[in-house]
């Protein structure tokens, strides 16, 4: 299906995928643990909660607020979360994903080998493996600022702000975000102290990718588009073919006509279009001199007679 600049409803491709915003459904952070528990909360600020089997790791999906998801792991079903990840309601679902299928393959490898589970492993106190996915894509580290370390894209649309001093394990040290600030332009993805690092890697690498996602037009905010590249996934239709101009119809009835003519003579139209016909055929062409036409000879008088008078 094509479709038009001015369409609403067109799908694009957006790139960089961190500036493409939500798709306002959260359908490709889901479907890492799309066959999960799945509880409807419509009632509460939390409208969807997904859970592991064992109900150590929560997805939840708050439609309504700033922070859109918010995802915990748990050293069991009634623990208090070990760690945190916050998603606001800017961030791409895409982003989100590179978090949910860590963490379902965590759970997967350890009820397979019933091994401790990554998704409570206790983060080293260096944070570097955590953005190694951004460095490896030519991120830059910028020189720290009281306490932080910032890692910049290389469009300077995005990056990672560490927080090297805070000690509480419950607070908020480590941010991804993407776009210019402003409510509806920067997305942010916030994770606690304890997150593990290779989940928060996990996301960063998603968040690297250069694959582009698809956004229909009216999702894209305007903040957004100037900094990202649109590509339509339909082209708009080649356009349509050229109305004829007045002259085409004149010369397309007078084509017509002489074709009738030339089947046989049926109006007094027909007939005059015929001898027009014939007559142009022995019209000489054009450029060239009519050759005269001799006059009729006189005869001639016998040798040896005079004419007399």
């Amino acid at each position: 299906m094509s479709s038009t600049p001015d369409d609403p409803w067109a799908e694009y491709l957006v790139t960089p995928r961190y500036l493409a915003g939500s798709d306002g459904t959260g359908d490709a952070g889901f479907a890492p643990v799309a066959h999960w528990s799945h509880h409807h909360l419509n009632d509460g600020p939390c409208q969807l909660l997904v859970t592991s089997p064992d109900q150590r790791i929560r997805i939840g999906w708050f439609g309504d607020d700033f922070e859109l998801w918010k995802i915990s792991a748990a050293e069991d079903a009634v623990s208090a979360p070990r760690w945190t990840a916050s998603f606001n309601h800017v961030t791409p679902a895409e982003i989100v994903a590179g978090l949910t299928t860590a963490l379902e393959h965590d759970y997967a490898q350890a009820e397979a080998t019933q091994s401790e589970a990554r998704f409570l492993a206790r983060p080293p106190m260096y944070w570097t493996d955590a953005f190694k996915p951004l460095t490896d894509a030519g991120w830059t580290r910028r020189k720290p600022e009281r306490g932080t370390v910032a890692i910049i894209a290389p469009d300077g649309q995005a990056g990672a702000l560490i927080d090297i001093a805070s000690v509480g394990q419950n607070d908020e040290t480590i941010m991804l975000w993407a776009g210019p600030p402003g409510w509806g332009t920067r997305a942010e993805a916030v994770f606690t102290t304890r997150t593990p690092t290779h989940l928060i890697a996990a996301t960063a690498a998603a968040m690297a990718d250069p694959t582009p996602v698809v956004r229909e037009r009216h999702a894209i905010s305007p903040g957004m588009e100037r900094l990202a590249t649109l590509t339509p996934l339909h082209p708009p239709a080649p356009a349509g073919p050229r109305a004829p101009t007045p002259l085409d119809v004149r010369r397309t009835a007078v084509t017509q006509a002489v074709q009738r003519a030339a089947l046989g003579p049926q109006t007094a139209a027909d007939l005059r279009i015929r001898a027009a016909r014939a007559r142009s055929s022995l019209a000489p062409p054009a450029g060239t001199t009519q050759p005269a036409i001799p006059a009729p000879r006189q005869p001639s008088a016998p040798q040896g007679l005079r004419l007399g008078r």
